[in-house]
């Protein structure tokens, strides 16, 4: 649980290979580029948006009632 994962490249872990797969960003790679790119995920399991490093919690709270 707490050793180091690959999130990019094709030795990334599954899980980060399915988040960016479903929602690669807005820039030219769908590659993470930094570790506080937030997703979010609904009760079924699917990807819903990607938010980049500098979204704020708040900001994303404000967005989670249209989700649930």
């Amino acid at each position: 649980m707490f050793a180091k994962i690959e999130v990019n490249g094709e030795g990334a872990a599954p899980l980060y290979q399915h988040l960016r797969a479903e929602q690669p960003g807005g820039g030219d790679s769908p590659d993470i580029a930094w570790n506080f790119t937030k997703f979010l995920v609904n009760r079924s399991g699917a990807v819903v948006k990607r938010y980049e490093p500098m979204t704020t919690p708040e900001e994303i709270g404000v967005e989670l009632g249209s989700y649930l």
